[in-house]
Order: structure tokens, then sequence, then C-alpha cells
């Protein structure tokens, strides 16, 4: 078993109206904060007011775009900087995580966005950062790893940048900033969720604490897809205790190729991260069954599988096929075909991917040509 080693740096706060205890928090570490998010709306004016009855200073950046790359990220650390923030305060899905966590990094730095990607490494340099996710397009896997994914603004390839592990102070998951979701994409969020929590499950850098928490986001994602038989609408407060599990899971583990190319696929083209990984899931639990019938035995009945009195294999096998009965019970695109992406400009996603380092903790060896193949699995 993996040695397990916790530090809880970040706060984490979970609950309702648990954003109403944003000012507490940031009075303790300044008076000025910079607030980063998608769109100026109702759960922005809330965060705000909050702040304000405080009498914390606010500055808002609300301009991240779907297909944000780091550029974004250097102009959020220049305000940041100019406007003397003492720290920054990201309230979003996914992406804006990614781009405030990096602005953070960027925005004391003594090194420029580029030496960054290049490999330079400061560990020790950041503003204080403070997490609200939504459930948006997702919860982020990565918000307590110590490092994040930017999409370098050269060549739009997905890079791993490593940030301090203290970066994050204060983690606040307040369902009610829920939105109620339905259709095709929150089914894809559905399906992102599970791909980062069955690859984690399965992977080398796994342990009991992290098989703990990932078997409940399992069994969650499930329930909420298994509720959609009877109800159009996704429960989006299932589905963000569901990210919760995921993402501390994820924290004390690592997802897997799937994951990757996913990032790598949605940072390179106009495609929804989410998507690519509702695709890539069953190729990637057919690899999985192979490399981990016991652990994939088990993720079959939490996925509701009757898998008593089967074999570790032949439960393994059930996950993958009950997984593939709900997409093509709910309609959801089974090719990256249908993602309007082409196969010939590919090759360079796979290589991304393959490169980035939590690659290495999948539990089977992934080379280029390997993420290439999955690629075309999936086309």
């Amino acid at each position: 078993m993996a040695d397990i080693t916790l530090k809880l740096v970040p706060e984490i706060i979970i609950g309702s109206d648990t954003i109403n205890r944003i000012g507490t928090l940031c009075y303790k570490r300044g008076h000025k904060i910079l607030v980063v998010t998608e769109k100026d709306n109702g759960q922005t004016k809330r965060l705000t007011e909050v702040l304000s009855d405080s009498g914390l200073e606010t500055l808002i950046f609300d301009k991240i775009p779907a297909q944000a790359t780091a550029e974004t990220a250097g102009q959020i650390a220049s305000l940041a900087k100019g406007a003397c923030c003492d720290f920054i305060v990201g309230l979003g899905g996914i992406t804006t995580q990614h781009t405030a966590r990096l602005a953070s990094v960027l925005a004391v730095s003594n090194y420029g966005l580029f030496e960054l990607f290049d490999g330079v490494r400061e560990e020790d340099a950041f503003l204080p950062y403070i997490a609200i996710p939504t459930v948006g397009l997702g919860v982020d896997p990565f918000i307590f790893c110590d490092y994040l994914l930017a999409v370098d603004p050269r060549d739009r390839i997905t890079r791993q940048i490593k940030c301090p592990r203290s970066l994050s102070q204060a983690v606040i998951f307040d369902p009610g900033l829920c939105e109620q979701l339905s259709g095709g994409p929150a089914l894809s969020t559905v399906l992102d969720g599970l791909c980062s929590s069955v690859e984690a499950y399965c992977s080398i850098k796994s342990n009991f604490l992290s098989d703990i928490l990932l078997e409940q986001a399992i069994s969650l994602y499930s329930g909420i897809i298994h509720s959609l038989e009877k109800n159009s609408e996704i429960n989006a407060v299932d589905l963000f205790n569901a990210g919760v599990f995921m993402s501390l899971g994820v924290s004390l583990s690592a997802p897997g190729i799937g994951t990757a190319l996913a990032y790598s696929l949605s940072g390179r083209f106009p495609v929804a991260k989410p998507s690519c990984s509702a695709v890539l899931l069953p190729h990637v639990m057919e690899k999985l069954v192979a490399s981990r019938p016991e652990k994939m035995a088990k993720a079959a009945a939490l996925l509701g599988a009757k898998t008593e009195n089967a074999s570790a294999g032949d439960a393994a096998n059930m996950a993958l096929s009950t997984v593939r009965n709900w997409m093509e019970k709910l309609s959801i695109p089974a090719s990256l075909k249908d993602l309007n992406l082409t196969l010939d400009k590919l090759v360079a996603v796979a290589d991304a991917a393959r490169d980035l380092e939590f690659v290495a903790f999948s539990p089977w060896t992934v080379a280029s040509e390997d993420a290439y193949d999955l690629i075309k699995q999936a086309f």
C-alpha cells in the first residue's frame, strides 16, 4: 500500500450558506480582494456584498473566456499586482479555478509566464488564494493538488505547472451556489467526474483513504445517472457532493490518461472538456478492466451492476457494459468525431497528454502511441 501524507493546508468549509463566512476568512489575510469569475451574476453579487459588509475592498475580473489560456492568468496577475491586492478569490468552475490559481503564482513571481511553462520551479512565492467552486461544468479534480493545468498560449498545449501546496488558503463548498442542470452537457459533466474518479480509484497511487472517498464519489455519480430514468433533471446538489468527494480523492491519488486527454483536447480545440471525458470513458475503462480487474469489479458494484457470484473479471466487465448502456440509453455522443474533431490533428494532443506528469501513475505504462491509440478508438 502506498504511503499517505496528509497536509491539510486549505481550510475546507462545506455546507449551505458557508459563502457567508468568506468575509471572516479574508479579513484575516488582508483588505483588498480580487474576485475572479466567469461572469458577473447573482453569485458574484452575493459574494461582493458579503465582502463589502466585512469592510473589505473588492475588485472583479469577470472576463474569463470559455477557452481561456494562461494569457488570461497573466492579465489577472497584472491587475492584482497593479491594484496591490492582498489575495485572490476564485468563484466558478474548472477553468476559473486553474486560471485564478495560476494568477496567484504569477502575481508575485520573479519569473514570467513562459519561464514557468518552460520548467522554472518557484514554490514559495504566491498571492494567497481562496477557492469557491461552483458546479458549472464540474468540480475541478485538482483543486487540492500541488499542481495545476494551464493552456500555453503559444501552441495551445495543456501543461502541468507546479504550485505551492499552501497556495490555497481555504476552499468553500457551498451547495447553495448550485444551479439546476439538465440535458446533454449535464450528463457529460456526470461522466466527466466519473472518469476522474474511476481513474484515480484504479491508480497505482491510490490508498485506503482515497478509495473511501472515490467509492463514495462513484456511488453518487451512479445514483445521479439512475435517477435520470425517472427525472430529466440532474440533482445539482448530488452532483456537487460527488465533486467534493472526487476532488478530495484525486488529491490523495491521481487520475490517468483519460483525464489528461480530455483537458488536452479542450485546451487545443473548441470542445467542452466534459464531452471529451464522456466519449473517452468507456475506452479508458476497457484498459482498466484489463489492468485492475479487482478494482473495476468493486466499481461495477458501486455502479449498480449485479456482481454477486461473478468472478472478478466478469464483474469488472459489468462496469464497462453498465457505462456503455447508459451512454446508449441517454443518447450521449460516443465518438470524438461527433465533437467535430479531425483525427489527423490529434497526434500532438496525444503527445501532450502523455507528458502530463500525473499520467505516470496509471496502472499500465502509457506511451505516446498508446494515448493516440486511445484517441483512435474513441474517434
